[in-house]
């Protein structure tokens, strides 16, 4: 079975955030986190150490309930175009 054109660009952009070394801003991160966990069907509770951490993943899961998986990952792929090409 191949792959649809939107999981191929959605791969390459999960490829692209997780390549790139710099830090990302705090409310992109939490965007990218929300619509990575729709898109890959991944409902885990957030891992983090520190319970504020946990707290900002699980609000931004709950932005992002009524997502398709397909909708998450057009987002996903969305966000980190508009962000890489408006990086100095």
């Amino acid at each position: 079975m191949s792959k649809s054109k939107l999981d191929i660009e959605f791969d390459e952009a999960v490829d692209r955030v997780n390549a790139y070394t710099e830090p990302f801003p705090a409310d992109t991160l939490l965007k990218l986190y929300a619509y990575y966990k729709k898109a890959t069907n991944d409902y885990g509770r957030p891992k983090s150490k520190k319970p504020i951490i946990n707290a900002f993943k699980t609000n931004a899961l709950f932005q992002a309930k009524g997502l398709t998986e397909d909708e998450a990952k057009q987002l996903y792929i969305d966000l980190v175009n508009k962000y890489f090409l408006y990086r100095k």
